[in-house]
């Protein structure tokens, strides 16, 4: 058996382990980085360590320590209020907000399932008061995060644009950023339709208020959206200045969101004790993880290895496809943003052949690997289902698995078909 076979199978082998032992895939993949580095491409630690990524290592830690000190003082829990504010309680764009709300903070540098665990609990809990379909509520939540998951300066949006900056690809940021959008908002507008969102119009939070919402429930929310403390107000401009340094002087996100967490917790320490252990480090484990083990195989040369064995099907949108749906199955039982990092360099000999195009590509797989995160066996599945309160969570459990399984089988067909097929980029 070759080496490269080798190292293709020992990656099979992490993920299985990863989805049936609940074992963290980024230490399974520096294990198998160690593992397969040393006995079976004959490198060294600092070979092996070559392929660490030390810029995306910065930029998970700086925004996710930036969001926990955010969640510290209130200052998420004062927009996700605020935003209910300015509907004027109407229940029918309650679901509309919270999806926005989840987007505009992966979009702005959150983590996924950071954005879903900050907001599921509040929209499961008005879906379950309010008479709201739980699925409805819950996927909203999960397509607003995966909507916003790939703007320039987001955690999903800074891994694929690195990976393809590293392999000297041809991107485009914004069609990444537009393609993640656009197919998560027609989901969720369909979603909304066949859950009966449509009949949530008319309705209100004030005339429907039970004994703690009526009379004082749209008061409640006003006070907790007028509640803007020193401390609130500042996280909210280093927020936005996150925004101008990196898109307006092309600053580095990483560095910019730790330097503004430091300035943050130097001046409230008190709120920002805990967000260092707040951090998202399974997540940053795992993207550290898996991006040295595909660091490994490039150096042994399993990438092009690979490539070229996808490219020897001789039909190459039947081979795109297959990338896509791959990147769909796997990520819903595992890993989105592990997946990611590993099938993109993947597909780098493959797409480098030049009849397909790597643009279209690109975001075909990175939509296909995401959107079916609403799969209860993912991570942002997984939180809804917790979130939701006083129901029958066996059949909540079977409803998500249901719809998640459709969202794997007609995503990655229909962005192949949009964004492949056309042969962008």
């Amino acid at each position: 058996m070759s080496a490269e076979l080798i190292s293709i199978l020992v990656l099979v082998v992490v993920f299985v382990i990863a989805t049936t032992r609940s074992i963290n895939m980024g230490a399974l993949a520096f294990a198998a980085a160690f593992g397969v580095g040393e006995l079976v491409a004959d490198l060294d630690a600092d070979g092996i360590f070559a392929g660490f990524p030390g810029d995306l290592f910065v930029v998970l830690v700086g925004v996710t320590y930036l969001f926990a000190i955010a969640r510290a003082n209130g200052t998420t829990d004062w927009l996700v209020h605020a935003a209910i504010r300015l509907v004027r309680g109407r229940i029918v764009l309650i679901p509309w907000v919270m999806f926005a709300i989840t987007g505009a903070l992966t979009a702005i540098g959150a983590v996924s399932p950071a954005a879903v665990a900050i907001v599921a609990p509040i929209a499961l809990s008005f879906a379950a008061r309010y008479g709201i379909s739980l699925l409805l509520m819950g996927a909203l939540v999960v397509h607003g995060a995966q909507a916003g998951g790939f703007s320039p300066i987001s955690i999903y949006g800074s891994i694929v644009n690195g990976v393809v900056e590293r392999e000297n690809l041809p991107g485009n940021e914004l069609v990444l950023f537009f393609a993640s959008l656009v197919v998560n908002l027609i989901i969720a507008a369909i979603v909304f339709v066949l859950f009966g969102g449509l009949k949530l119009k008319g309705r209100d939070l004030e005339s429907e208020g039970d004994g703690r919402t009526k009379g004082n429930g749209a008061g409640e929310l006003a006070a907790d959206a007028a509640n803007l403390t020193p401390a609130r107000t500042a996280t909210l401009t280093a927020l936005a200045a996150l925004v101008v340094a990196v898109l307006v002087f092309d600053l580095d996100a990483g560095l910019s969101a730790i330097t503004l967490a430091v300035i943050l917790s130097a001046f409230w320490p008190d709120a920002s004790r805990k967000a260092v252990t707040e951090v998202a480090w399974p997540t940053v484990l795992l993207i550290c993880g898996v991006l040295t083990y595909v660091g490994v195989l490039e150096e042994m040369g399993t990438i092009e290895y690979a490539g070229n064995a996808v490219g020897d099907i001789g039909v190459p949108l039947l081979a795109a496809v297959l990338l896509c749906y791959i990147a769909a199955i796997i990520s819903a039982f595992a890993s989105s943003v592990g997946i990611m990092g590993a099938l993109i360099p993947l597909a780098v000999p493959f797409l480098a052949q030049g009849e397909i195009g790597a643009v279209g590509m690109i975001a075909a797989l990175a939509v296909s690997a995401t959107v079916v995160d609403v799969s209860p066996f993912s991570t942002n599945g997984a939180l809804v289902l917790a979130a939701a309160p006083d129901v029958d969570r066996e059949r909540f459990f079977r409803q998500l698995m249901v719809y998640g399984g459709i969202v794997v089988a007609a995503v990655p067909a229909a962005v192949w078909l949009v964004m492949v097929v056309p042969g962008f980029g």
